[in-house]
């Protein structure tokens, strides 16, 4: 008589582990041999291996003795590795999706951020050439307010109200620019 007999599968689908662990010591390996033939990893077919048995203890019931466990094995074990393909497109289609989502995003970004430098250079352009230079002192070389005021001969308050306004007006110009 073939492995397993209606007598042992009839003793898994009442919850008898001994059975079930006959069955899966008789299964495995041809399980296990099935799943690296079709996804060429081993860890992987032990995984989905082990996940199928337990869906098959978790589904016991539903076993019936009189048909081939053998085909019954067989075909889930097929339909839980075709799951993981699939699953494994989806990742890589989602995975693709993100990075030109970001690529396309950093583009924009890249074009936002030259045409707001474009722009800042035409509103720092339109300043007086004293507040202009007072902000590129202040911005682009780093220098307090005090090395500021030395360095042109004025006053600490002056290089304030100078950079202040110098500010005012660029913000004043990004808004109308965005709006």
């Amino acid at each position: 008589m073939n492995f397993p007999n209606e007598q042992i599968l009839y003793r898994v689908t009442q919850g008898d582990e001994a059975a079930f662990s006959q069955l899966y010591t008789h299964f495995r390996s041809p399980a296990l041999k099935f799943c690296t033939t079709l996804l060429k990893d081993e860890e992987e077919a032990e995984n989905i291996t082990q996940d199928v048995f337990a869906k098959i203890w978790d589904r016991r019931v539903q076993i019936k003795p009189e048909h081939s466990f053998q085909a019954y094995l067989f075909v889930s074990l097929r339909n839980q590795i075709f799951d993981q393909f699939k699953k494994f497109e989806k990742d890589q289609m989602l995975r693709k999706q993100y990075v030109d989502r970001m690529t396309i995003m950093n583009d924009d970004d890249n074009d936002d951020k030259e045409a707001r430098i474009q722009f800042l250079q035409v509103a720092v352009d339109c300043l007086s050439e004293k507040r202009k230079q007072i902000l590129k002192l202040n911005i682009e070389e780093g220098k307090s307010y005090k090395e500021i005021a030395s360095y042109l001969n004025i006053s600490t308050n002056t290089v304030k109200n100078q950079l202040i306004k110098a500010k005012e007006i660029l913000r004043r110009q990004s808004r109308i620019a965005i709006s």
